[in-house]
């Protein structure tokens, strides 16, 4: 791929990135400047990614920063991913209030080979050249003591204890293991070993994509990388960061129609971000009501993963589990607050008035939020779905 095409394609590089850095747009020095980096270079860039297989399964948030490692390989540069074999038995302590549990050799390797399996719909595996699979175990299992003491000198303790999480536990008497100060340390050494002039990770990654440019420049090379932060999403509650543990995810190696159920019913303070960081759709062209965006959106990434006509079908199978109301049982004009208790969503009116209040109520994914709303006619209901809640949904039909 030609560098003015690499050039181009620089706007689609960074959508929906939180941070670059270093980032001097007006520098002329292509160590300070991606864009300059891109056009001047005259090889594929490597970009870097790495991931501790310390779960055997990953979500949609974990696939962002690999989205945009699909974007580099797209415009013509090196996809390198990293599987933490070695680090995993250490552990990130990034967010961490305790140590990590260790794991065993065979539970990262069983690990690894799930995460590799769940990214192929992803990344391109295919195409020659553009994708690396190395495992960090290569170079860190055969540092020696000297080699360790040598890493263990490029930093301080008030560094290490700079790192937020550090800093946390530290103040909070919480025990810190040294074995934990060599988990940065580390990680930024994969940048050294692979020669990386990108790496990709959460916002929550900084320090330690950071610790790799100061060791590559320790280590005598020339262009540090980059580092290229994404944002850490929302779950699908559309209130805390997306999480297993707190069962607002959406996983990878979900069947077609769980994703889908799942992604359909997302507030709409977080679909916007979702359709940026989540898909390639073009945003300016995104529908304009709230239901016609959260079916787009849950179509489009049930895709992705399963394919269009498994997509379809999926919608097809979470229309049929939503119950139908005949409006013909209501006499117009009526308060959509008689609607939600004529249906069965509301115990009563009252109940129907104070379920839109709080906010609950949604027509075709729009929050209704007038509790004295009322329709002259059937037309303005007809065919759309009525929600209360996360789970009560009602099909109104003629």
């Amino acid at each position: 791929m030609s560098v003015s095409l690499q050039t181009k394609n620089l706007d689609w590089l960074t959508r929906g990135t939180s941070e670059i850095f270093p980032d001097r747009q007006d520098s002329e020095n292509p160590d300070e400047n991606l864009a300059l980096r891109i056009a001047r270079c005259d090889r594929p860039l490597r970009v870097k990614l790495g991931i501790d297989p310390t779960a055997p399964d990953i979500h949609l948030g974990h696939s962002i920063a690999f989205r945009k490692l699909r974007a580099f390989q797209d415009a013509g540069h090196v996809a390198v991913v990293i599987i933490g074999d070695f680090t995993a038995r250490i552990g990130d302590p990034t967010g961490r209030s305790e140590v990590r549990p260790a794991l065993s050799e065979a539970e990262v390797k069983a690990n690894a080979a799930q995460y590799l399996d769940r990214l192929r719909p992803i990344l391109d595996f295919d195409t020659p050249g553009r994708l690396e699979i190395r495992y960090n175990s290569e170079w860190l299992s055969s540092l020696d003591l000297s080699k360790i003491q040598n890493l263990l000198a490029t930093m301080t303790v008030g560094q290490m204890l700079a790192k937020e999480g550090f800093a946390d536990r530290y103040k909070q008497e919480v025990p810190i293991y040294l074995h934990e100060f060599l988990y940065p340390l580390m990680q930024g050494y994969d940048s050294v070993a692979i020669e990386a002039d990108v790496e990709l990770g959460g916002t929550d990654q900084k320090f330690n994509i950071a610790v790799g440019r100061d060791l590559q420049r320790h280590f005598g090379q020339k262009s540090p990388q980059f580092g290229l932060l994404m944002p850490i999403i929302l779950g699908i509650n559309g209130k805390q960061k997306m999480s297993k543990s707190l069962g607002n995810y959406v996983g990878l190696g979900e069947d077609a129609l769980s994703m889908y159920q799942k992604l359909q019913n997302i507030p709409d303070s977080v679909v916007s971000d979702y359709f940026e960081l989540l898909t390639n759709l073009p945003l300016a062209n995104l529908p304009e009501g709230a239901r016609e965006r959260q079916i787009l959106l849950a179509k489009t990434i049930v895709s992705q993963f399963h394919g269009q006509e498994a997509a379809e079908k999926a919608a097809a199978g979470e229309e049929e589990t939503i119950p139908e109301y005949s409006l013909s049982e209501i006499q117009f004009p009526t308060p959509l607050y008689y609607v939600l208790n004529a249906s069965g969503l509301c115990k009563s009116s009252g109940d129907g008035k104070r379920q839109i209040k709080g906010g609950a109520v949604r027509l075709d994914g729009d929050r209704i939020t007038d509790a004295e709303l009322k329709f002259d006619n059937a037309e303005g209901l007809q065919g759309k779905v009525l929600q209360v809640g996360k789970k009560k949904f009602v099909k109104l039909t003629e």
